[in-house]
């Protein structure tokens, strides 16, 4: 399927800004409902990009689910021109907030 670039750009900055995306078995949907493109050309790309190994697919319930795989990672960032200091939301490291450490109250004190 010949899919537009302007859609391609589209959907792969949403797949690397992510590292997931889903898309619900509906052909004839309009628009995909996160990103502004018809739903068969997100579900034909996946596809395509399922066959080269660049996402990893799961199918539950009637819907797609595509992970980014590391060798999509360093496709999309060649793709897009993007440094390799940018990478998607699910392999970021979220800060942890600092909390009350183990045993720091008096004897006996929990939480109620």
């Amino acid at each position: 399927m010949i899919i537009p670039k302007k859609n391609r750009n589209e959907i792969c900055k949403y797949l690397f800004k992510e590292g997931v995306l889903y898309a619900k078995k509906d052909y004839n949907l309009a628009k995909h409902p996160q990103i502004d493109v018809p739903n068969l050309q997100v579900i034909k790309l996946m596809q395509s990009f399922k066959s080269k190994e660049y996402v990893r697919e799961t199918f539950s319930w009637q819907y797609y689910y595509w992970y980014l795989t590391n060798d999509g990672i360093e496709h999309l960032r060649n793709y897009l021109n993007l440094p390799s200091e940018i990478v998607p939301a699910t392999l970021k490291k979220s800060a942890k907030p600092p909390g009350r450490p183990f045993g720091s109250g008096p004897p006996g004190d929990r939480p109620r």
